[in-house]
C-alpha cells in the first residue's frame, strides 16, 4: 500500500512540475513582435592600438511597454599592429524583465573577453567573426559562464565598399553555448543556451555612422520568436 502511495505521489508531482513548466514557458507570446533598439559605439585612440567600444540595448517584448532587458556594456580594446585582429575586455549590466504585465526584473552583471577580425570575399562580401567568453553574475543564481560566437556578413548594394550612402544587406548568426548547466537552487540548464538569426537593411550616413533595421529570429529550447532590430553603428 505505501509502495502504491508513494508511486501516486511521485506521479502526481511530475504532473505539476511539468504543467508548471509548460505554464512558464506559455508566458512568452512567440507570435508577437518583439523590438530592440540599439546603439553600438567604438572609438580608437589617437596613434594608439587602444580604445573603447560598447553599446547601450533597450529590448522589449513588445514594440514598446514590457522592457524585456536593459543592457549597458562597454570594454578597453587592444589592436596588435598588422594584426587585424581587435581583442576587447569589458563589463556589462543588465536587467531583465518578465513577459506580460509582471514587473519583476532580475540584474546580471557580466565579464567578459572578445576577440574580433574581418575578412572580404570577392569584391562585396564583408564578414566579421567574433568570438566571446562571458563570465555571468546573475542574481540568486550560481556563477555561470558562457560561450558565443557570431558571423555578420554585409553586402554593399549600389557600391562595391561600404562608403558614404551605401545601401547594404546585413546578416547574422549568432550561437551561444553555456559553460555550466547547474545554476544553484536545484536548477540546471542546457548547454545550448540560443541561437539568433538575422537579416536586415543598412545604409552607410558618413563614415562614422550607419544604420539598420531587421528582423531577428531567437531560438531557446523553450520559445522562438521574432525580434525588430533599429541599430546606429558609430565608429568615431
Amino acid at each position: 500500500m505505501l509502495v502504491k502511495i508513494d508511486k501516486m505521489k511521485i506521479s502526481f508531482f511530475s504532473i505539476l512540475v511539468l504543467f508548471v513548466s509548460s505554464s512558464i514557458f506559455s508566458q512568452v507570446n512567440e507570435n508577437q513582435l518583439g523590438s530592440w533598439y540599439m546603439y553600438f559605439f567604438n572609438h580608437k585612440f589617437e596613434n594608439s592600438n587602444w580604445g573603447i567600444q560598447g553599446d547601450i540595448q533597450h529590448r522589449d517584448w513588445a514594440i514598446l511597454g514590457d522592457q524585456e532587458q536593459l543592457m549597458l556594456r562597454s570594454g578597453i580594446t587592444f589592436t596588435p599592429k598588422n594584426s587585424g585582429v581587435m581583442f576587447t575586455l569589458g563589463f556589462a549590466n543588465i536587467t531583465t524583465g518578465d513577459f506580460g504585465d509582471s514587473d519583476y526584473t532580475f540584474n546580471e552583471n557580466r565579464l567578459y573577453q572578445e576577440a574580433l577580425f574581418s575578412q572580404k570575399l570577392g569584391n562585396r562580401f564583408f564578414i566579421t567573426h567574433r568570438f566571446r567568453y562571458e563570465q555571468r553574475f546573475v542574481e540568486n543564481q550560481d556563477f555561470r559562464t558562457r560561450y558565443r560566437y557570431n558571423i555578420f556578413v554585409n553586402i554593399p548594394f549600389n557600391s562595391k565598399e561600404l562608403s558614404p550612402k551605401t545601401i547594404y544587406g546585413a546578416f547574422y548568426n549568432e550561437l551561444f553555448i553555456n559553460g555550466e548547466t547547474a545554476i544553484g537552487n536545484n536548477n540546471s540548464v542546457d548547454f545550448f543556451d540560443r541561437n539568433r538569426a538575422y537579416m536586415g537593411l543598412g545604409y552607410v550616413l558618413n563614415k562614422t555612422i550607419k544604420f539598420q533595421v531587421g528582423i531577428m529570429k531567437q531560438t531557446t529550447n523553450s520559445w522562438s520568436k521574432n525580434q525588430m532590430q533599429i541599430s546606429m553603428h558609430h565608429n568615431f
